[in-house]
């Protein structure tokens, strides 16, 4: 994986990460690759927020995963901030190799450089695969999430 740049998202990289957060059959009910428009108001709005890190596995000028860590200052536990992951997608081409744990330590890590003292993510109840994966990486289900669509 030394071929392997994790590095902010670009405008330019839009296509290819919402093709990735269509690839699934999730994402295939909810993100629409046909229209970025959306995506580009939602980038626009991300991008110079300092708290937002959109960022992308590169290998050789191709974008083959992404993720976006969110940083969260707060008053709970005695004033932590904590980190938020989003949005986890590796290219199809690519599962299994690996790139999916490279992604999650850099958000941990990248989280530590930040100062938070905690890192949290949701899954899909339906991803079953994808909770075995956290798992295994040192996360613990230790909340259950609730959702209100608006």
């Amino acid at each position: 994986m030394s071929d392997l740049e994790i590095r902010p998202a670009e405008r330019a990289d839009l296509p290819a990460i919402v093709a990735m957060l269509a690839d699934d059959p999730l994402g295939a009910q909810r993100e629409s690759p046909d229209d970025l428009t959306p995506y580009i108001a939602a980038f626009e709005r991300l991008d110079p927020d300092p708290n937002q890190h959109l960022v992308v596995a590169d290998r050789a000028g191709k974008v083959v995963g992404t993720l976006q860590l969110t940083l969260i200052p707060g008053l709970s536990r005695r004033g932590t901030t904590r980190s938020i992951i989003e949005g986890v997608r590796v290219h199809t081409d690519e599962r299994g190799s690996g790139l999916g744990t490279r992604l999650i330590e850099w958000a941990v890590e990248e989280s530590r450089t930040q100062g938070c003292r905690l890192v949290q993510l949701t899954s899909d109840a339906t991803r079953t695969d994808a909770h075995r994966f956290y798992e295994r990486l040192g996360f613990e289900p230790s909340h259950v999430g609730f959702k209100l669509v608006l």
